[in-house]
């Protein structure tokens, strides 16, 4: 019965979805003091202090949750019709060619859900996912995401080694590459100036032979006129920098183009459990 009251939201417009996301993002943040705290602070740990900015992040968080049943549900191809365009196509197209395999990182950013459908028209692709708290959403979300030649590794050791040997096969990977990982999969790296677990496992990744890592996005547009996929390179190591530091630190650069689709109120600074603290005695 679920499924098919979701089916049928599926199908609404999406500049309804998105209108509604909106009043649900108003509804998260007021109902939520926890939620409002984290993001507040994300936002100004980042040096954002606009409350139009504020609004907009409020807001877009909403339109995230409110388009999932549309991207999950509907045919790959109506899904696909909503890419309005590709930015950095040529990067792709250029490690395809140098016969790499691809590590495309994926932040909380915009429709990151439709990204993976996108990226898998280049080549195939395995998606790294956790599986929710919620345990009946993992059948819609599996569903929802293994679709023509995207396939999914769960979040641990036996995904991993799919996720390695996809590269191996020279196909592409997909990560969350600033999803808070668990106790011993990470390491306290600066995010915008501040200490945050960050996930390694991308960054190893990255730093197999024949291995290249790309930063991707969907951009929202407005009034529900579809998405933007933007792919950019890793910058530049600088000297003295982490693999894992210059992973966050692109991550910073690609927000500063339309920071208000980030999903802030994320605790992307939280201690998990287990974990040393982080350096400095900064409170996680």
């Amino acid at each position: 019965m679920l499924r098919g009251v979701l089916g049928l939201y599926a199908r609404v417009p999406l500049r309804v979805l998105h209108a509604l996301g909106a009043l649900l993002g108003w509804a998260a943040y007021l109902a939520s003091p926890s939620y409002r705290r984290y993001l507040r602070g994300n936002l100004a740990q980042a040096g954002y202090h606009d409350p139009r900015l504020r609004r907009e992040a409020i807001e877009s968080a909403g339109r995230m949750f409110a388009e999932l049943p549309a991207i999950w549900l509907r045919a790959r191809e109506v899904t696909l019709r909503r890419m309005r365009g590709v930015v950095g196509e040529q990067y792709v197209r250029e490690a395809r060619a140098r016969g790499q395999g691809i590590v495309y990182l994926a932040p909380h950013y915009g429709c990151f859900e439709i990204v993976g459908h996108a990226l898998a028209e280049f080549a195939p692709l395995t998606a790294l996912y956790r599986p929710p708290k919620l345990r009946w959403i993992e059948p819609l979300m599996i569903e929802g995401r293994v679709k023509g030649t995207m396939r999914l590794a769960r979040a641990d050791y036996s995904g991993v080694r799919d996720l390695v040997a996809a590269l191996k096969r020279r196909e592409t990977v997909g990560i969350l590459p600033d999803q808070v990982p668990g106790v011993g999969d990470g390491e306290w790296v600066e995010f915008f100036g501040r200490p945050a677990y960050t996930m390694t496992l991308a960054a190893k990744l990255i730093g197999r032979p024949d291995t290249v890592g790309l930063v991707v996005s969907a951009e929202r547009l407005r009034a529900g006129r579809g998405y933007v996929l933007h792919i950019t390179p890793l910058p530049e190591s600088l000297a003295g920098e982490s693999p894992v530091r210059r992973i966050n630190r692109a991550i910073e650069s690609m927000l500063g183009r339309d920071p208000g689709q980030y999903l802030w109120g994320y605790n992307r600074y939280k201690r998990p459990r287990g974990a040393e603290p982080p350096p400095g005695g900064a409170k996680p």
